[in-house]
């Protein structure tokens, strides 16, 4: 029977979870408002089929883990130290007005002093997913607020791994003398710096040394299976050795992956994973809310409501304007920070396991998260008009222009990065095998940059010591493609034939590029069609150039004029392949001669064509031979 009900909840939670994501992504809501509403109708509050919170619970505690470790993964000291001068004491300065606030709150509602503190702690942080989702679909990723953002809230994530050490060494002890909570205290923090030092030391030699093992085999499924491995491992050690958090143990693991060759692989191959738990962590959560909590205390949750909207947004305002920031990016990084998610409800959880907590305060901060999370896209497409009627107001109008002419209009325009490369001319070449190794060397010789993808780790590693760049990932895989520079490359090659995941990697490169030419490779003519249905514009296959090149043989044997086995050459690519004017760029590509001059945005030529090209056939054989 117990299997029975691990199996509905499992099944009930994930595909009511599923319908209600989708709804909410249709709304243009975060999926999040929809697993916690998935939760809530599978909790013990609604009619109907009521799954087990014990399992729930179990199955949250995984989805805790990885989202912790996808957070160490992800965590980029680099871009924390950009912004350190507004990140660091900005998001101290809000958290310590979120949590005075929610103490007060605490307090008021008969939680007690203690019970505030880890109540105002919970809605002082932001939902990572939220706001790197609202930043991106208002293409505000890659601005200076945009950075400013997720800078601030590395620091949040970074205070958030802190409490949850320092929580449970001081009030596991409450009602002790203050000698015995300070040696607690000091004994944890000893515990924690051991495990830091451990953890990065040792985990820095075995890590990498058993993915690099495991990586060999070319198996993706035991590369998962290692980074599953690890990621637990390190985190249940984390607890049982040094008497941590799994949660903390999660983050440095992630961190040590991070750091590695097999950062990006290890985040795409464990997203997967990371993501079906996480979707559980939040139907769990949602399994908590009481609505008849609501009723009973409505003033709490309008209170948490009005500190998560209004006092947090406020005081990270006057914070960033007092930091002489301009008006727009404090509405930018104060409105995208209006919001709790999954960090509160891992604060609120162990608030609830040191009996800090109640169902009140927890049926408040969900029903607060639910409402944050579904206005916070809504008021953040508000930004220009709440900046315009700011701006209404003398003394921040005068503020505002001091600012702007102190630090000029750059403080507001799009940073160098990867949204916007400085080099002209990319392309990225999936494969490094004889075609991708040709391929590479005349796209380096006629100007235009390559990027490699290849999954082979010693071919990877030979390359990074000879400076080409490459990416070790899957390209089935949409973030391996972004980490290669699909979204601003000019071309795509697929330099193997028979590649798996051919179909795929097309469809998904037209989706986030739409003007990238792509150039696939078959080595059977029936393998053509169905390439050029997913989006590529030229597909080689192996027979129809055999033939082309025999044909053209026998053709300078009889005598034909350039022009006739020109027209020759060109009907038959018609009749193989089905080719496209964007043909020629690529066949000249593959034939060593420069592409067409292109232009730039103010018409000018390039300075790379060659004025004398050679007329060697783009045949397969020709260009593995070379």
């Amino acid at each position: 029977m117990h299997n029975l009900e691990l199996i509905l909840t499992l099944t009930y939670g994930l595909a009511v979870a599923l319908f209600l994501g989708y709804t909410a992504f249709r709304l243009r809501l975060s999926p999040i408002v929809g697993y916690l509403l998935a939760g809530f109708l599978l909790g013990p509050f609604t009619p109907g089929f009521v799954g087990d919170q014990h399992i729930a619970e179990q199955f949250a505690e995984v989805g805790v883990i990885l989202l912790m470790f996808g957070v160490g993964l992800q965590f980029h000291l680099e871009e924390l130290i950009q912004v350190r001068g507004i990140a660091i004491p900005g998001a101290l300065g809000q958290i310590s007005a979120a949590t005075v606030l929610g103490v007060a709150v605490g307090y008021v509602s008969g939680m007690g002093w203690a019970g505030g503190l880890v109540f105002g702690l919970a809605i002082s942080v932001a939902s990572t997913v939220v706001l790197l989702r609202v930043l991106a679909d208002n293409n505000d990723l890659h601005t200076p607020g945009g950075h400013i953002a997720v800078g601030w809230l590395v620091v949040e994530d970074l205070f958030t791994v802190l409490v949850l050490v320092m929580l449970p060494a001081i009030f596991e002890h409450q009602g002790s003398d203050p000698t015995a909570i300070a040696l607690s205290l000091l004994w944890s923090i000893l515990k924690l710096g051991l495990l830091v030092v451990f953890t990065f030391v040792a985990g820095q030699r075995i890590v990498p040394w058993i993915l690099s093992q495991v990586a060999m085999t070319r198996s993706r499924e035991l590369f998962t299976l290692a980074i599953l491995v690890i990621a637990l491992g390190i985190a249940v050690g984390s607890a049982e050795l040094f008497g941590a958090s799994m949660a903390l143990g999660a983050f440095l693991a992630g961190m040590v992956v991070g750091r590695s060759e097999f950062s990006l692989r290890a985040a795409t191959d464990a997203l997967p994973m990371r993501d079906a738990f996480a979707v559980l962590f939040f139907v769990s959560i949602g399994m908590l809310f009481d609505p008849s909590m609501l009723l009973a205390a409505p003033g709490l949750f309008l209170a948490t409501l009005g500190i998560v909207v209004l006092g947090k947004p406020l005081s990270a305002i006057v914070i960033i304007l007092a930091l002489k920031y301009p008006l727009r990016i404090a509405l930018m990084v104060a409105v995208a920070l209006a919001q709790i998610g999954e960090f509160t409800f891992i604060v609120a959880t162990l608030g609830e396991r040191l009996e800090l907590l109640g169902e009140r305060a927890t049926s408040a901060l969900v029903a607060a998260a639910i409402v944050s999370i579904s206005i916070n896209p809504l008021l953040y497409r508000r930004i220009d008009w709440l900046e315009k009627l700011m701006l209404k107001i003398p003394m921040i109008e005068r503020w505002n222009a001091t600012v702007l002419a102190r630090r000029g209009t750059l403080a507001l325009h799009p940073a160098k990065d990867d949204a916007n490369p400085s080099v002209e001319h990319t392309a990225i070449v999936i494969g490094y095998g004889p075609v991708g190794r040709t391929v590479v060397r005349l796209l380096r010789n006629n100007a235009v940059v390559p990027t490699v993808i290849e999954l082979n780790l010693e071919t990877v590693r030979q390359l990074r010591e000879a400076n080409i760049p490459v990416v070790y990932g899957d390209a089935t895989l949409r973030p391996t493609l972004e980490a290669a520079g699909v979204t601003h490359a000019v071309a795509l090659v697929l330099g193997a034939a028979g590649m798996t995941g051919s179909t795929e990697i097309i469809r998904l490169a037209r989706e986030m590029n739409p003007k990238i030419r792509i150039l696939a490779r078959t080595a059977y003519l029936h393998e053509v069609f169905p390439l050029q249905a997913s989006g590529a514009d030229v597909v080689f296959s192996g027979e129809g150039e055999i033939a082309m090149g025999m044909t053209e043989l026998i053709l300078r044997h009889l005598g034909a004029t350039a022009e006739q086995i020109d027209r020759e050459r060109d009907r038959i690519r018609q009749d193989f392949l089905g080719g496209s004017p964007t043909s020629a760029l690529f066949e000249r590509l593959l034939n060593g001669r420069s592409p067409t001059p292109p232009t730039t945005d103010s018409g000018t030529p390039s300075s790379h064509s060659d004025p004398n090209p050679p007329s060697q056939p783009a045949g397969e054989e020709a260009t593995e031979k070379s």
